[in-house]
């Protein structure tokens, strides 16, 4: 059985809830075609998003990982195509600003799921689907970035 690592978010800023968190708290431990998800909700810091993701990954071993994220103003589902190796935005829940901070050492990563397939297959089950290019520069562009540069550290 394969296991897949689903991360959601906290509420945060003026989202009195987040969507995200009750996806992987609804998933979490349950079986869908021969895959075991773990679900999981990280905070939103940029520090310590990062931090419980590398732990997550470090503990489980999974052999997928999907993040999801809130971008309120949104009205579609929008798989993000590139993460940027920058942190910016509004003060995040432990009150930490950062402003045009790099995340690491490489300009961005592109996303390794199939986000076209995925944006089709969402469309024929009747959810408005569309391809974002950016995950922005909040805390979810971060764990993005920091769970591809991950994923690029282990390739030969």
């Amino acid at each position: 059985m394969k296991k897949v690592l689903l991360t959601g978010f906290e509420p945060f800023l003026s989202n009195k809830t987040n969507p995200t968190m009750a996806i992987v708290q609804a998933l979490n431990h349950t079986i869908i075609k021969e895959h075991i998800i773990i679900g999981e909700v990280l905070p939103v810091t940029f520090t310590g998003a990062r931090a419980k993701l590398r732990a997550l990954i470090e503990q489980e071993q999974p052999d997928i990982v999907i993040a999801l994220g809130l971008a309120s103003n949104r009205t579609t589902i929008t798989p993000e195509r590139v993460a940027i190796n920058c942190m910016d935005g509004a003060p995040d829940n432990e009150g930490y600003f950062s402003q045009n901070e790099p995340i690491g050492n490489t300009a961005a990563y592109f996303s390794t799921l199939p986000i076209y397939q995925i944006v089709d297959a969402l469309e024929q089950a009747g959810f408005e689907a569309k391809i974002s290019n950016t995950a922005g520069t909040y805390v979810c562009n971060a764990v993005m970035y920091e769970l591809l540069s991950i994923t690029n550290e282990q390739l030969p």
